[in-house]
């Protein structure tokens, strides 16, 4: 990290630091629950870190972690009230609230993409034009609207196949391309034996889709109910990110900690790979502004590419989806 990164982090530590200790959550802890998008990797090191370290504590908040993935959505669990924040994709956050589910973006925390569209050299898929009647496995909702848009805005059919936790299916040559995260599922490619020049790769954010990814979540209902709790949730959890970015090696022990409780098969160099990535992805530096409110030219970018891809039920507007809790 550079000497000018270093002192940016540190200077935003500080601001929080100074924030937490100014005593404006004391006294009891109040609970809450937080759902990430997926299964307990790098990628939610920030909100482990902010557990681990007591930066929720601090803030107030007597926070509980649960492991999410495909069959735990952070949409249906803050639906029910399983869970009162979570973690999702803008472009999947803002088509839930079209469609009517009330959620309200508290952070953005991944600025831009990092999803890939992944074929072997030898599938023939060259350009995006060659998808056309190939199978392609997708995630879910939560993570399936950039490629959805992507084969729109082409003017190609595929034939959709279930992606879950895994590229074995791509990897075995059931499907002919596959959705991928540079930050994971790309290097797990590599390590399975394929080299670079065996793949063609898409990134999406090449194509005209770099919409940001992860963002902290929570209904209408919850914001209005506790707005302190709110801003004590997403200050913590800004707080833990801006800590990862200081220490990765110490936010690496936290992540493999989590790892090892949920008995999942990755490893340590697999998630140290994944937090270098998501380091350089996130962390802020000249020119980049880090993990903080979203913009309203993030914001109304997302909703335009959304709206010509026709996946939006209804207009949603900047005011409504986004909470200003400073």
């Amino acid at each position: 990290m550079s000497s000018r990164r270093r002192l940016i982090v540190f200077m935003l530590l500080l601001v929080s630091a100074l924030w937490a200790a100014s005593g404006a959550l004391a006294g009891e802890l109040k609970k809450a629950t937080l759902i990430p998008q997926w299964e307990p990797q790098a990628q939610f090191a920030g909100y482990y870190v902010a557990k681990a370290k007591g930066f929720y504590a601090a803030h107030g908040v007597d926070m509980t972690i649960l492991r999410g993935g495909p069959y735990n959505p952070p949409s249906r669990l803050l639906a029910e009230g399983r869970a009162q924040f979570g973690t999702l994709f803008l472009s999947t956050a803002l088509k839930e609230r079209a469609a009517g589910l009330p959620l309200v973006n508290l952070a953005q925390i991944m600025r831009g993409s990092t999803l890939l569209l992944v074929a072997r050299a030898a599938s023939g898929i060259k350009s995006p034009a060659d998808f056309q009647g190939k199978r392609v496995s997708l995630w879910g909702k939560e993570f399936s609207l950039q490629a959805e848009a992507f084969f729109a805005r082409h003017g190609v059919t595929v034939v959709h196949l279930p992606q879950a936790y895994s590229v074995d299916l791509f990897l075995r040559g059931g499907t002919d391309a596959a959705c991928a995260m540079y930050y994971n599922e790309y290097h797990t490619l590599l390590n399975s034996g394929l080299d670079p020049k065996d793949l063609i790769v898409f990134p999406l954010r090449d194509y005209g889709f770099d919409f940001p990814e992860d963002g902290l979540y929570c209904l209408d209902a919850t914001l209005a109910s506790d707005p302190e709790l709110c801003r004590a949730v997403t200050e913590a959890s800004l707080e833990g990110w801006l800590y990862v970015f200081a220490h990765p090696d110490e936010a690496l022990d936290i992540v493999m900690d989590r790892v090892r409780a949920a008995n999942l098969p990755t490893n340590r160099m697999h998630q140290k790979w994944m937090l270098g990535r998501l380091v350089e992805a996130m962390a802020p530096r000249e020119g980049a502004s880090g993990p903080g409110p979203l913009s309203r030219q993030e914001f109304d970018t997302m909703a335009r590419a959304l709206r010509q891809a026709g996946l939006l039920a209804r207009p949603v507007t900047y005011e409504e989806f986004h909470a200003d809790i400073r």
